[in-house]
């Protein structure tokens, strides 16, 4: 005889159908006008039936910090276009990166939802994932803008369609397509192409976009020259996109499962309960953190590029030392792209005390992609009692606003190692959080 659950399994799978069909097919909602709703696993798209919507591309080279730095500019851009009309950010796949080693991993075209809680990031602008959207819609860009800066700045807020001052690899084929790498995807090509000269506010590039283009899907390469512009009072609008950025709970689960494990951390003792981003209209600086310093040691290509700013392993583990002392604690967690042998050294001058770092099984790498380690490794850093980063990273500013939005005193999160021959070792600048 069958187990009597057994029974209900062809109507949780007609369910399950019912459910991808109604993420499949449009359909219309009254009071909100007409809207598409879109859903890949738990992600879910609003998008008005009239909504225009804007692509971007990063340099090839830039890393994955810089990358989320990058997000929130374009973020903030797309909010300046709904002031004026319905737009969607159409989120660009992650592309496999030159510090993401793990080879014998599939590291291409991954979506957001690996890495962010796709459903946070829509609550600041609309969202969707590319390949979701070539699956709704042809895979026709419709206006190119190449970004490239201004060669004379003269004047703050310089905006105009100019000579492409380098090659931009897109090519022109006979039928008059613009052609490009996009992603990877063959499918995709460009119907008009320019370059863009741009020095100033996002609201500039708003008021552009919303003026002088007409297409249905805008592109935006090299995204990274947009400038923030949202600063002292204004900065709220930084904020908002920043705190949307909430990590997808996969990560959050494995980097809180190492806590509770190796350093006896938890949300509840540390007084690091997450909110829901949108009610949270202040943060009294009330977290604790777990009981261990949490260390980040740039190593690899910054060793080059601002080695007289960074310390050698011997004076990290002494500066280590004695914070230990000071602040009376025993655990050190450390998040590092140095070598196995620097991090044996490091435990060696340490041998007194507990020296941890996040080592995923190759199974975990491939589950959770290097993207993903590298963000347990910040979301282990971010809950600890105090934090000391590395000069000049990105990685280090990342942490340092998590920790802002967890609601840490400042003198434990705005830390930074000193070069063993650095002279004027000055400290990072606080960037406090506005809400």
């Amino acid at each position: 005889m069958k187990h009597p659950g057994t029974r209900v399994m062809p109507s949780w799978s007609l369910l399950l159908c019912l459910l991808y069909l109604s993420c499949i097919f449009p359909r219309n909602h009254g009071d909100t006008g007409p809207e598409e709703e879109h859903c890949t696993g738990r992600t879910k798209y609003n998008i008005k039936e009239n909504a225009r919507f804007l692509l971007y591309d990063v340099n090839p080279g830039e890393g994955f910090n810089l990358r989320r730095d990058v997000y929130m500019r374009v973020a903030n851009l797309v909010h300046h276009l709904n002031e004026r009309e319905p737009w969607v950010l159409v989120l660009p796949p992650w592309v496999r990166m030159w510090h993401w080693k793990s080879r014998d991993v599939d590291q291409d075209r991954l979506k957001w939802s690996e890495f962010f809680d796709v459903g946070s990031l829509g609550k600041h602008v609309p969202v969707i994932e590319l390949g979701d959207y070539i699956k709704k819609r042809a895979p026709i860009i419709d206006e190119v803008y190449h970004l490239q800066g201004v060669v004379d700045v003269t004047d703050w807020d310089t905006i105009m369609i100019d000579r492409c001052q380098r090659d931009t690899r897109f090519q022109q084929d006979a039928q008059g397509k613009w052609r490009h790498w996009y992603f990877g995807i063959e499918e995709i090509y460009a119907e008009k192409f320019n370059c863009l000269s741009f020095f100033g506010q996002l609201s500039l590039m708003a008021t552009f976009l919303a003026e002088n283009t007409t297409g249905k899907l805008i592109f935006l390469p090299r995204a990274e020259n947009l400038l923030h512009g949202e600063y002292g009072e204004h900065s709220s609008l930084f904020w908002k996109a920043r705190r949307s950025m909430m990590y997808a709970k996969p990560l959050r689960d494995a980097g809180d499962r190492f806590r509770r494990e190796h350093l006896g951390s938890d949300d509840v003792t540390d007084n690091t309960v997450l909110r829901d981003w949108t009610t949270v209209k202040s943060q009294p600086r009330q977290a604790v953190g777990g009981a261990y310093i949490a260390v980040h040691l740039r190593r690899g290509d910054h060793l080059h590029v601002r080695g007289r700013e960074l310390p050698s392993i011997k004076e990290a583990a002494k500066h280590v030392k004695k914070l230990l002392k000071k602040l009376a604690l025993d655990k050190v967690f450390v998040a590092t792209d140095g070598t196995e042998e620097e991090y044996q050294e490091f435990r060696n001058y340490l041998k007194k005390h507990q020296v941890h770092q996040f080592q995923p099984t190759r199974q975990e790498v491939g589950i959770y992609k290097d993207g993903g380690v590298a963000i347990i490794d910040q979301w282990i850093a971010c809950h600890a009692r105090y934090f000391i980063g590395s000069s000049g990273s990105t990685v280090s500013f990342r942490i340092r606003e998590d920790r802002e939005i967890l609601g840490f005193e400042q003198s434990t999160t705005f830390n930074r190692f000193c070069g063993d021959e650095e002279s004027d070792c000055e400290q990072p600048a606080h960037w406090t959080i506005v809400y």
